[in-house]
């Protein structure tokens, strides 16, 4: 025992002599600033040859080998989502886009088609979302035939079982009982009701009333409705040859139809630029969350681009403006961010928000708001662009890293109509931008003096009323009974 206490004894003296000598031989070598440290430029974007095929019954299919791995995943895309279903039966969308899945079809329980995927790990899947429904797909190369068998099954021939639907329906219920637990949630909630308007299907939100509306009838005349290969495409990438998959795609959905399907228009998005301020009182915090902001644009504008490097140096990130003067300088905020968002097909939403103990909201407020204004008045610094365009790019290139990623973005592009090449363009065209395109770009498209301002917390301990910044509007976010 003695002998093992001098030799560890021995060996931490030993560990601290080395590392000493170690840091002392770093500190006689010249350390660059950051400033300094060159990078290569980032190379060219290269997309692999895609093989594009329309089949017979009008669905569009998307291939690309990759033979790295014996895996083969695929993902769909259907014209369909949220924002078509009836205002009186919000949720009707998620719960179809669920029960296809969990219910399983008319020849198979949920049960059975879990007991068969698991038996060759593999993994079907289905939901839809606002503006798309979606399907996917992953097993090994050896059971692709099963497993094709089963999503097509799923897309084709879902059984929606009134208990899987019931049991999703309970979910949502739960979901409802729980909004209001957590201000965060709250605050991106009742901000979104503030821009798009509260019965907007892009801010719309579930009631115990519409999802008890909800009838199993009502879930198979939205999968009838849409659910047609005329009005779905399918991205396919992995270990196979072209050829025989297309073969095996065509086999699996030999009996669906091509219907003609009536698309109604995107709904519109109507916004009157109007300063406003709105309050959520929460009783139990002692911090609040503020969102403020306005309408967004489209990733189809021109001003796309500068937009992107705008909102970097704005609010993204531990280098942008707010995260610097905000949370750094001024210590008003746990976590602040912005960002201008851009919508595929329907305008998104500019906000800049932050957390804070409630005594400093409307400092907060008015800190974030000169951070705006100051985006408008000048152009931002050398070193400011020049982070943004690194940091941008560096990210931006992670939507490279699989063969997966690649297809399935450029279908979401091809699927929202935008053009082929849109991933080299993105590129190509942020390294474009100058200081002067994002100034113009902010007096453009920021709003600094026409922002809608929303705070939950205790108003009662803000350092000063709301009511100093303009009329105050309560909402009311009490849950409406069943």
């Amino acid at each position: 025992m003695l002998y093992n206490r001098i030799y560890t004894k021995k060996f931490f003296l030993f560990l601290a002599l080395a590392l000493f000598l170690a840091g002392a031989s770093c500190s006689q070598q010249s350390v660059k600033p950051y400033q300094k440290l060159k990078y290569p430029k980032l190379g060219d974007i290269e997309i692999p040859q895609i093989e594009r095929v329309t089949l017979a019954n009008g669905m569009r299919l998307l291939l690309l080998e990759d033979h790295e791995l014996p895996l083969i995943d695929a993902f769909a895309m259907i014209r369909t989502g949220s924002i078509y279903e009836p205002a009186d039966k919000i949720g009707l969308a998620d719960i179809t886009g669920t029960v296809m899945r969990t219910g399983g079809t008319t020849s198979k329980t949920g049960d059975r088609i879990d007991e068969e995927l698991e038996q060759i790990a593999a993994s079907v899947g289905t939901g839809i979302g606002l503006n798309a429904g979606n399907a996917s797909m992953s097993v090994l190369k050896e059971d692709i035939d099963t497993a094709l068998a089963i999503f097509a099954d799923v897309l084709m021939n879902p059984a929606f079982p009134e208990d899987k639907i019931e049991l999703d329906k309970i979910q949502h219920r739960s979901s409802i009982d729980r909004r209001n637990d957590d201000m965060s949630q709250i605050a991106s909630r009742e901000y979104q009701k503030l821009i798009y308007g509260p019965q907007s299907v892009y801010a719309r939100q579930t009631e115990y009333a519409t999802i008890n509306n909800i009838t199993r009838d009502d879930l198979v005349a939205f999968h009838n409705k849409y659910y047609h290969p005329n009005n779905m495409m399918l991205a396919v990438w992995g270990d196979f040859d072209t050829k025989q998959m297309i073969k095996k795609i065509e086999q699996a959905f030999k009996d669906w139809e091509k219907v003609e399907v009536e698309q109604a228009p995107m709904p519109e998005v109507k916004y009157e630029f109007r300063p406003s301020v709105n309050v959520v009182s929460k009783e139990d915090v002692h911090q609040s969350s503020i969102y403020m902001g306005h309408i967004g644009g489209l990733m189809s504008d021109p001003d796309y681009f500068p937009l992107i490097l705008m909102n970097q140096i704005l609010g993204s990130g531990f280098t942008s403006r707010l995260f610097k003067n905000v949370r750094s300088r001024e210590g008003l905020a746990y976590s602040v961010s912005g960002n201008y968002g851009s919508g595929y097909d329907h305008p998104g939403v500019f906000f800049v928000r932050c957390q804070t103990k409630c005594e400093s909201t409307v400092y907060a407020i008015r800190a974030m708001s000169e951070e705006v204004k100051k985006m408008t008045e000048a152009e931002v610094t050398d070193e400011e662009l020049s982070l943004a365009r690194e940091r941008f790019l560096n990210t931006f290139v992670f939507n490279f890293a699989s063969k997966g990623q690649i297809i399935r973005r450029l279908m979401t592009y091809e699927y929202y109509g935008y053009p082929e090449d849109f991933l080299q363009k993105t590129k190509a065209n942020i390294e474009k931008v100058t200081k002067a395109d994002i100034l113009r770009v902010a007096r453009k498209h920021l709003q600094p003096d026409k922002m809608q301002i929303l705070a939950v917390g205790r108003p009662e301990d803000f350092d000063q009323p709301l009511s100093v910044l303009g009329p105050v509007n309560e909402i009311d976010v009490t849950i409406p009974s069943p």
